[in-house]
């Protein structure tokens, strides 16, 4: 006997990676039959359907051009000068390390006007995938209208429109991959992260921009514990924990909680080598709001620091507008991720990382604060590069 072979049952999502299946059925005594099944060693609840599902928010009217007032006249990189130079990312540019022949995929709830907006007119798009389930409304298209976190996120490193924006990783290619439910919180979007990863890992990817975190469910869910912040507790962070291995870096935001009961780091931030991000106000002190760690198993997070507070970035309108947020520290430096890695392409996911961490200004004091600190692009490359040469 199947699970498909139970009367009422669809299958919404699985992961080969975790031996995990989600089952959706519409009768509570369901359950139950598929606990009894003998290949079920434990079946809980990860979705309830909400009392109403809104509807996508319909497309944003978006400038077909940039106002006057965004152009930074002789700046190539417009409004992101600051949030690039302060990692020495424009080094790697000045020798051709812009992203090319790296893929990015970008796991997050919605891409609004990317199809339109000119600033990603000449951005490498792989492909675009909606992993969220319920929404009558879903299918691939929908990504593009909804949200717009996604698009900001993807401009941090694709926007290329000199003396407006410059992205960190402009010339990277790139997969959008829906896997956030914008309408509840609920455990299953961890099956729908685990999803996206196993699809990115099938695609190539090589480096993923997370900039999603979770803590709290709704009700009736259990919200998790301090406790479960040691990288296999949950399913998205035994997910996440097993990029490295499979040669893809995960950058994943901190979160947002710092100043909240909570104040630590989210899942899947907690995961075990991957590079997690939090936020640099303009004076190079944490965002009050930049989640702390370590993790419950006493690593260093978050790993590296970067600007969020503000970030420079492009809305699903078009416009520059300055953001705050992990989500938007972390995109940063993922692209530039990709640079080092496209100027070092002999080194694993696990070396880059290393590096990454290793030329960080608090690399020999790291706190649970700050982490490794910020990183520092040039040099990582030029350690990288010396070790190459060396035979190391």
């Amino acid at each position: 006997k199947t699970i498909k072979s139970v009367k009422g049952v669809s299958i919404v999502a699985q992961s080969r990676w975790n031996n995990t299946v989600v089952a959706r059925t519409s009768d509570t005594l369901t359950l139950q039959q598929l606990r009894q099944l003998p290949f079920v060693s434990k079946a809980e609840l990860v979705w309830v359907s909400p009392d109403s599902i809104e509807k996508e928010l319909p497309r944003w009217n978006f400038h077909e051009r940039h106002n006057p007032w965004d152009s930074l006249k002789t700046e190539r990189y417009g409004h992101g000068k600051e949030q690039i130079e302060d990692l020495n990312g424009q080094m790697l540019h000045d020798i051709s390390l812009r992203g090319k022949g790296m893929t990015i995929a970008i796991f997050d709830g919605g891409f609004q006007n990317v199809d339109k907006i000119p600033a990603f007119a000449n951005t490498r798009i792989e492909g675009f995938h909606n992993f969220v389930w319920h929404n009558p409304l879903s299918n691939d298209e929908d990504i593009f209208n909804g949200a717009d976190h996604g698009t900001r996120v993807l401009s941090a490193m694709a926007a290329n429109s000199p003396e407006v924006l410059v992205g960190t990783a402009p010339e990277a290619s790139y997969w959008l991959l829906r896997c956030e439910d914008q309408t509840t919180e609920q455990p299953v979007e961890e099956d729908y992260w685990t999803m996206a990863a196993e699809f990115a890992d099938s695609a190539g990817v090589d480096i993923i921009n997370s900039s999603l975190g979770y803590n709290d469910y709704d009700a009736p869910h259990r919200s998790l514990q301090l406790s479960d912040l040691d990288g296999q507790s949950t399913l998205i962070s035994r997910t996440a924990s097993m990029l490295a291995d499979k040669g893809i870096i995960l950058v994943n935001s901190a979160g947002n909680t710092g100043m909240g009961p909570w104040k630590k780091i989210c899942v899947p931030g907690d995961a075990r080598k991957a590079l997690t991000v939090g936020a640099l106000n303009a004076h190079g002190t944490n965002a009050p709001f930049s989640a702390v760690g370590p993790s419950q198993d006493g690593r260093v997070k978050p790993d590296v620091m970067a600007m969020g507070s503000p970030a420079t970035l492009i809305s699903g309108r078009g416009a520059v507008v300055r953001d705050m947020g992990t989500s938007f520290s972390t995109p940063i430096v993922c692209g530039l991720i990709a640079c080092l890695w496209q100027g070092l392409p002999d080194k694993s996911a696990i070396e880059i990382i290393s590096l990454v961490r290793r030329t960080a200004n608090n690399f020999l004091t790291p706190n649970n604060i700050y982490g490794y600190g910020k990183p520092d692009f040039w040099q990582a490359y030029m350690t990288g590069k010396g070790e190459v040469e060396s035979g190391k």
